[in-house]
C-alpha cells in the first residue's frame, strides 16, 4: 500500500497539470533556454546552473527530466532536425514534377531554412553540436543517414525514370551534406559581415555541386 501511495503522490496534479505535463513544460523551457544560451554564449561556456536559472527550473528537476547537458543538446538539435526533415520530405513531394537537380536543391534549402532559421539555431545545429562527445557524434551520424535516405531515395527514383544515369548515390549525397554543413557554418563563423553568405548564395553553390555530381547538362 505504501508503494501505491507513493506513486499516487508522484502523479498527483498541481495547478491543474499532471506530472507528465509539468515535466513536458520544464523540458520545453530548458530547450528554449538551451537555444538561447548555446546559440549565443556557446555550449562549452554554458553551465547547467545557468541553463536552470534561465529556464526557471531547479537543478534537481534538470537531472530528473533531462539527465545531462549533452542530452539537452541532443534533444534541442533533434527537435529542430525533426522539423527540418519533415520540411524536406514535403518539399520533395511538392517538387515532384521538377527536374531532379532542382528537387534536390529545394530539399536542401528547406533543411537550411529550418536549421538556420536564425543565427542561434544555425550556431547550435551546425557549429556547437560538432565534436562535443562520441555520443553526440554518433547521434549526428544517424541524423546524416536520415537526411541522406530522403535524398538518396529521390535521386534513385529519378535514375529509374531515366532522368539521370544510374550509379551508387549514397556517397555523393553524404559528401553533399558535408559541403552544405560547411557552408552553413559560414553563416555563423564569417568574421566579416559583408562576407557572410546568404541562403540564396549557399543554394546556388549547392546547385553547382548537384548539377556536376548528377551529370545534369
Amino acid at each position: 500500500m505504501l508503494g501505491e501511495g507513493s506513486v499516487a503522490i508522484r502523479d498527483r496534479s498541481y495547478g491543474g497539470l499532471s506530472r507528465a505535463q509539468r515535466v513536458a513544460r520544464r523540458r520545453t523551457r530548458l530547450l528554449d533556454a538551451a537555444l538561447e544560451l548555446f546559440g549565443t554564449r556557446g555550449y562549452g561556456a554554458t553551465s547547467i546552473e545557468r541553463l536552470c536559472a534561465t529556464a526557471n527550473v531547479s537543478t534537481r528537476s534538470f537531472y530528473e527530466d533531462v539527465g545531462s547537458r549533452e542530452a539537452l543538446l541532443i534533444a534541442l538539435v533533434n527537435r529542430t532536425s525533426a522539423v527540418a526533415n519533415e520540411r524536406v520530405a514535403a518539399e520533395l513531394a511538392a517538387a515532384a514534377d521538377e527536374p531532379i537537380a532542382r528537387r534536390v536543391v529545394r530539399g536542401f534549402r528547406a533543411y537550411l531554412e529550418v536549421t538556420c532559421a536564425d543565427r542561434r539555431s544555425a550556431r547550435v545545429c551546425h557549429v556547437e553540436v560538432v565534436g562535443v562527445s562520441q555520443a553526440v557524434e554518433n547521434w549526428r551520424s544517424e541524423q546524416r543517414r536520415v537526411l541522406a535516405a530522403l535524398l538518396v531515395g529521390e535521386v534513385e527514383r529519378a535514375a529509374r525514370r531515366g532522368e539521370i544515369p544510374p550509379r551508387r548515390f549514397d556517397l555523393f549525397i553524404l559528401a553533399l551534406i558535408g559541403a552544405v554543413s560547411s557552408l552553413a557554418q559560414e553563416l555563423v563563423q564569417s568574421t566579416r559581415p559583408d562576407a557572410e553568405p546568404s541562403l540564396d548564395e549557399i543554394c546556388r553553390e549547392i546547385r553547382y555541386f548537384v548539377d556536376s555530381g548528377l551529370a545534369v547538362g
